[in-house]
């Protein structure tokens, strides 16, 4: 799932995330400029851990769904 550039950026060069993962404490997140990877709490993004973890961690939405 994709990660609006409102919501958040790379900490390391700014570009679009992804996330590629997530379980009970975090979601795992990749840069699709510089490929850096890293662990963030599920409320990283500012939305109470409605959109992006409920939509990862919640419903199982994986790269085959949703067309991200």
């Amino acid at each position: 799932m994709l990660v609006e550039r409102k919501d958040g950026t790379c900490r390391e060069c700014g570009g679009q995330l992804k996330i590629i993962d997530a379980d009970d404490a975090t979601m795992t997140v990749e840069c699709l400029e510089c490929g850096d990877s890293y662990l963030v709490e599920p409320d990283a993004f500012g939305d109470g851990c409605m959109t992006y973890y409920l939509q990862v961690a919640g419903l199982g939405e994986t790269d085959d769904e949703g067309g991200e």
